[in-house]
């Protein structure tokens, strides 16, 4: 799960082929389709939720929902989707590397659900065992028609998974809060320079 180098084409296409077989990583659901008021936290897990305005009016919601289908959240420079023709759909395999101190990880999870209605749009992910975490995380974007914002919302709950996950645990705990804070500024970044262009 680990190496020090990137992952080739070829192992990514064997690990998304035997991760079609398994099953999640953790005994669920966890409800974070639910919202953060009925999310279910087992011991040993987190709860992380973070929540910012990225946007206002109706055509920064559209940008941002096409934002997501080309997975930008994840377009971090150390962290990235390796399969970007992966559609949000229930049942996609989501194959997401990061890199840190100098290793590579390849994270895989299978989406759960999808939100797709007039005012919000989004999904959530369960990792598989070919993930260092075990949990579910969801990408919400909403707008509110009453003032114009566009909020980007991101809830996760996580336990480590993989041993050296779980040594490193204080580091792990840092690099999952600097996703979030990262993920919400390409967000806001990149509705900001389409709004430039347009």
């Amino acid at each position: 799960m680990f190496s020090t180098s990137p992952i080739s084409e070829s192992h990514l296409d064997q690990m998304l082929a035997q991760t079609l077989a398994l099953a999640l990583s953790y005994v669920g659901p966890l409800n974070t389709e639910l919202g953060l008021q009925f999310a279910r936290v087992p011991k040993g897990f987190v709860l992380d939720h973070t929540r910012s305005q990225i946007g206002s009016g109706q055509a920064s919601f559209e940008s941002a929902r096409a934002a997501f289908h080309a997975w930008k959240m994840f377009d971090l420079g150390w962290v990235q989707v390796l399969n970007p023709q992966a559609r949000i759909a229930v049942g996609e395999i989501i194959a997401v590397q990061a890199k840190a101190l100098g290793l590579w990880s390849v994270n895989l999870s299978r989406i759960l659900y999808v939100i797709d209605e007039p005012l919000c749009f989004g999904y959530g992910y369960g990792t598989t065992p070919m993930h260092i975490e075990r949990g579910e995380e969801r990408f919400l974007l909403e707008f509110d028609p009453t003032t114009g914002s566009v909020y980007y919302d991101l809830l996760a709950v996580s336990q480590p998974a993989n041993f050296l996950a779980r040594l490193a645990y204080p580091f792990t705990r840092m690099c999952q809060k600097q996703f979030a804070r990262e993920s919400h500024r390409r967000m806001a970044l990149g509705l900001c320079m389409h709004q430039r262009n347009d």
